[in-house]
């Protein structure tokens, strides 16, 4: 059963609501402002794109943006037929990655929803090009795939590092102020949330130095997610794969 959690912040100027894929284990988050109606949609998954678009029409927003954290290898986006079916939304996603979208950010800019903002903090090793999105008003980050609850992203494949991660993650997330919460792409636990705080404290990998981290990542012998192949070649191209629409960008 999915279930939504709705977080509101203490002025209740701004609502999030968490959705859950259960299939790839993907957290989709819904961010609005609730005076002008303007959200965001962070990772969203292809197969639930009507669950996703009903709610934003339940709720009455604006989706202006379907951003990714990056270009996931383990389910394809639900970017592009979102904007098919909302128009005026427009695809986010790191320059680094080379992958097509409407509007490709870098570290260090903002992205505005009505009165909040979030800022792009760059966070490779994952992926080169991993992001997290932070909102320093309602002390919140979107971690992607760079931090987990009590884990974090794989190492081994599309241009992973994870010298370049344990940087990433130490020097722009763990750095943040101990009662920000953290918000993952993914959980495999169970586990909705945690803060900078617990992390720096508890994770059984970013607890370690840099050498000890590095040797674990390495030796992880994990297989390959299972949808690598058509993926992210789907996400290169907003997921719209094998389509006239991709055709025609």
């Amino acid at each position: 059963m999915m279930v939504n959690v709705a977080i509101l912040s203490p002025t209740a100027e701004q609502t999030c609501e968490k959705l859950f894929d259960r299939t790839s284990c993907t957290y989709t988050y819904l961010l609005a402002d609730k005076t002008s109606k303007e959200a965001i949609l962070i990772d969203p998954v292809l197969e639930l794109v009507d669950r996703d678009v009903k709610l934003v029409e339940e709720l009455g927003l604006k989706l202006v943006y379907a951003a990714n954290t990056h270009v996931h290898a383990d389910h394809i986006t639900g970017t592009g037929k979102i904007k098919q079916r909302i128009p005026f939304c427009q695809s986010v996603i790191s320059k680094v990655t080379n992958a097509k979208a409407d509007i490709h950010v870098e570290h260090g800019q903002k992205i505005k929803i009505g009165r909040h903002e979030l800022e792009v903090r760059s966070t490779p090793g994952h992926t080169h090009g991993c992001l997290t999105y932070v909102c320093h008003e309602q002390q919140m980050a979107f971690t992607g795939d760079a931090l987990f609850v009590r884990g974090c992203g794989r190492t081994d494949f599309q241009q992973g590092s994870p010298e370049v991660l344990y940087e990433s993650v130490h020097s722009q997330i763990l750095s943040l102020p101990e009662d920000f919460m953290l918000y993952p792409a993914h959980d495999y636990k169970g586990q909705t949330v945690t803060t900078v705080m617990e992390e720096k404290n508890f994770n059984p990998r970013l607890t370690k130095t840099k050498a000890e981290f590095v040797s674990i990542m390495n030796n992880l012998n994990l297989d390959l997610p299972k949808l690598i192949d058509q993926a992210v070649p789907a996400n290169m191209v907003c997921g719209l794969h094998d389509t006239d629409e991709q055709k025609r960008t």
